[in-house]
């Protein structure tokens, strides 16, 4: 009996601690569906944690699976035991379970499919008026995050490619400055609820690799 209670615990605290693995992942989905982002990364402090939890989580449901395949002949009081499973002791809640959990560990790699594809096609007409700058970005722990970060980016104008990273803490972002500038693209980052530390210009000075000029003279 003893046996079953704690199976039956070890899978829920499993279960909780595969969702707890990538809650710093699910505000920011939550945050793009629903148009709101200051609550994007209320949860990123947990990031740190995410492995400590998913290994919680993988122990915790091994097991209640090593208890429910264990041999069971007699119970505590050393009877014969024929009697039937309750519904959290059977095999397919097992199943169940631990595809639940694989699912929510896995969370931050598909996220992505979450967000609208909003990439526009940007046709510039003066090529000098390409710019490049590089954002660095506060609070970003995940793929999510960085995929909630583009999202916001490539619903302006003239956008001609955006590109995050959490792993860099910062954004790429190619624009067309005629369209939007540079202080409209800060504010986008800023609505996803992380914080945009400073920003640095990259558009390559003339003579350098992968300047252009434009019809009307050359940029910087």
């Amino acid at each position: 009996m003893n046996s079953d209670k704690n199976s039956k615990k070890a899978a829920a605290t499993g279960v909780l601690a595969a969702i707890a693995a990538s809650s710093c992942c699910i505000p920011p989905v939550i945050a793009a569906i629903a148009g709101v982002g200051g609550a994007a990364g209320s949860l990123s402090w947990m990031e740190p944690l995410r492995p400590y939890l998913i290994v919680l989580a993988v122990v915790a449901i091994g097991y209640a699976w090593y208890n429910h395949l264990k041999p069971k002949t007699a119970d505590d009081c050393g009877c014969e035991t024929d009697d039937k499973p309750k519904w959290y002791q059977t095999k397919g809640f097992l199943i169940g379970i631990t595809l639940f959990a694989a699912v929510s560990i896995a969370f931050p790699y598909y996220s992505g499919i979450f967000y609208p594809n909003n990439v526009q096609k940007v046709i510039v007409v003066d090529q000098a008026s390409l710019q490049k700058i590089e954002v660095k970005i506060d609070g970003m722990t995940c793929d999510a995050c960085q995929n909630h970060v583009n999202s916001a980016i490539n619903t302006l104008p003239g956008i001609v490619n955006a590109s995050s990273s959490y792993a860099d803490g910062n954004a790429i972002v190619e624009f067309d400055n005629t369209k939007t500038t540079v202080v409209e693209i800060e504010k986008a980052i800023n609505s996803t609820g992380y914080k945009v530390v400073d920003t640095y210009d990259k558009t390559p000075a003339h003579g350098e690799k992968g300047h252009v000029c434009g019809p009307n003279g050359c940029g910087k």
